[in-house]
């Protein structure tokens, strides 16, 4: 059993909310998560909810427990990792047009997303070295920290930038098995998607992303660390915090070996810490 006293909790959702239940549900939620003292981020959209909190045992729990009791919530699913500090400095539930912006209204994920390929599945194709592409859908600050091996970095800033980017892939891969990985799986959700209207034959989705890999399968396959939105900046394959750090002014993670005098290596600012969250 896990003794560090924070968990660590990262879950979405996609399900088709009200516009006019939205004001009100943000209300009740903020109030339920102050009750039990979580900190974190919680969107809510007419598309679902994508939340990222932390908290003792006994109060994520019973937050957990109050969602599913939203009938729209009711299998929404968390995962776990633990720290012995919240990493979060406030809790906010914000109301927007998407829990995952992408600009593509076409894409649906509740009703229609592209496949998903457990870790183990993923892990057993990398060993026996099937012809596949395994595409990154992250930000390219991301990548940086870590990725698997031999993925296809599409070197874009935003998400929303994904729709132009995945166009520059060679045509031939429209023909080849694509797995699609993000950090926790809600990105791939619509990227698979949208790859499968682009004409994309055999596209999947990493069932929970790179959090569920390390997870299931450890390190396997998979090179350096992963970024996660809150203090820790990254965890490793083990799902425990790492060194890396943030810069403040660029945004950038960083590997304490690339920090010299104290200086980010990509803008020269000293700001240097872990990310304000």
């Amino acid at each position: 059993m896990n003794q560090l006293p924070i968990v660590n909790l990262s879950g979405y959702r996609f399900v088709s909310l009200k516009e006019a239940q939205l004001p009100q549900m943000r209300v009740d939620i903020k109030t339920k998560a102050a009750e039990c003292n979580l900190k974190g981020t919680i969107l809510l959209s007419r598309e679902g909810i994508n939340a990222f909190l932390a908290g003792t045992r006994e109060n994520s729990d019973a937050f957990v427990n109050y969602l599913r009791n939203i009938p729209e919530f009711a299998n929404l699913h968390f995962k776990e990792s633990f720290t012995d500090y919240q990493p979060f400095n406030r809790m906010l539930v914000r109301l927007k047009k998407e829990i995952i912006p992408m600009n593509k209204e076409n894409v649906n994920p509740e009703k229609k997303t592209a496949p998903y390929v457990s870790p183990e599945e993923l892990k057993q194709w990398y060993a026996e070295k099937r012809d596949m592409i395994v595409l990154d859908t992250r930000n390219d600050f991301e990548v940086a920290l870590g990725t698997f091996e031999n993925a296809v970095d599409l070197h874009i800033a935003h998400f929303r930038e994904f729709n132009d980017a995945v166009d520059l892939l060679p045509p031939e891969s429209k023909e080849k098995t694509v797995v699609t990985f993000c950090t926790g799986g809600i990105r791939c959700e619509k990227a698979a998607e949208l790859m499968a209207q682009k004409g994309f034959k055999n596209v999947y989705q990493l069932d929970g992303g790179i959090l569920n890999y390390f997870e299931k399968c450890g390190g396997d396959f998979y090179n350096g660390e992963c970024f996660v939105f809150d203090q820790r900046v990254a965890v490793n394959s083990a799902l425990q915090e790492t060194d890396a750090k943030q810069c403040f002014d660029c945004r950038t993670p960083l590997q304490n070996n690339a920090i010299k005098d104290g200086k980010c290596p990509h803008c020269g600012s000293k700001s240097i810490s872990k990310q304000a969250a």
